[in-house]
């Protein structure tokens, strides 16, 4: 992971800076009360005919203003240009890990590839060599996806094919189909549910959610990988609670992970690769089916849980909006 993005030099420039506005605008008073102290001192002295009533307000005022206006557009100015230069960093990551992860599947292919086309292998060892490149494609096709699906929902484009499902029937079967992707164990995924509702569901998409959340949960563990799923369906609304045994993560880092490229730096497992758009994309998800997504960690070392919410279908309001964006869509 990437080390956060550190603002530090930008911000010793920008008190720079208002030190050195405030230093004019110091001089700026102390120019015009000093100017005014001697002219009503020396003025009359040197001509009687000048005569000094009241100090001229006005300039010094506009003089102010427009000091404190020329402060508040750089304040505008170094927020801009600090948003500016963390979105490029946050850029030149992703494109450096995406780069990555295209380059590791790939090279991984063409070896197996070579290795056919150059030796003489046993049938056995030829179906190993073709199951994992068939693994090979089958991430590259979901990293192509991804990206690909995290631009139609940013351009308002994705269609969402939603369907009224029972929350008890389809969301143990989604996340059983993930779980067989990722050949997790029977010991190390745990799901359990609790009552009944129908939901409005995108089947695809929540598919794609749990994919991101067991990957993250396999990338960021160091020891035996433990996975709970608690489904619990209320009157007006399903709670699912996903948690895992991993590193977890620290309560500063927890408002920011469901950023766009935000990726956490970790020295315990400093060599994992990612675009830091899985969370961003889960947030957007969910978002579309009118639930929230919420992040715990006790801290690290305590594993994660993350904790959505989604309305039922009893609330008449979500089969209308969901209609209305189908409507929309087409």
């Amino acid at each position: 992971m990437r080390k956060p993005f550190s603002t530090a030099k930008n911000l010793i420039i920008f008190i720079l800076a208002q030190l050195f506005w405030l230093a004019l605008v110091g001089l700026w008073i102390y120019w015009y009360v000093s100017n005014y102290l001697i002219f009503e001192k020396v003025g009359e002295k040197v001509s009687p005919q000048i005569n000094v009533q009241a100090p001229e307000v006005f300039p010094f005022v506009g003089g102010l203003i427009l000091l404190v206006g020329l402060s508040f557009i750089m304040v505008l100015i170094f927020r801009h240009l600090n948003v500016q230069i963390r979105l490029t960093s946050l850029y030149d990551n992703f494109i450096a890990n995406i780069t990555h992860e295209l380059k590791s599947p790939l090279s991984s292919i063409q070896l197996y590839l070579e290795t056919l086309k150059t030796r003489d292998v046993p049938p056995e060892k030829q179906k190993e060599f073709f199951e994992q490149m068939l693994r090979d494609t089958n991430r590259l096709q979901n990293l192509i996806n991804s990206i690909l699906e995290i631009s139609a929902l940013e351009s308002k484009k994705q269609r969402e094919n939603f369907v009224i499902k029972s929350a008890k029937d389809c969301l143990p079967k989604i996340i059983k189909t993930s779980a067989d992707n990722f050949r997790l164990a029977d010991d190390v995924l745990s799901v359990s549910v609790e009552g009944d509702s129908d939901i409005m569901i995108d089947e695809h998409s929540f598919k794609m959610l749990f994919d991101n959340l067991i990957d993250n949960s396999i990338k960021y563990n160091i020891g035996n990988l433990k996975i709970w799923i608690k489904i619990t369906c209320k009157e007006n609304k399903v709670e699912i609670e996903f948690k895992d045994n991993g590193i977890g993560i620290e309560s500063k880092e927890q408002k920011n992970i469901f950023k766009k490229f935000y990726r956490i730096y970790d020295s315990d497992i400093p060599n994992v690769k990612g675009t830091g758009l899985g969370l961003y994309w889960i947030k957007g998800i969910i978002k579309n089916h009118n639930g929230k997504i919420s992040v715990y960690s006790e801290g690290k070392g305590k594993g994660t849980t993350f904790k959505i919410l989604l309305p039922s279908c009893k609330s008449k309001k979500l089969i209308k909006t969901s209609l209305k964006k189908e409507n929309q869509n087409e």
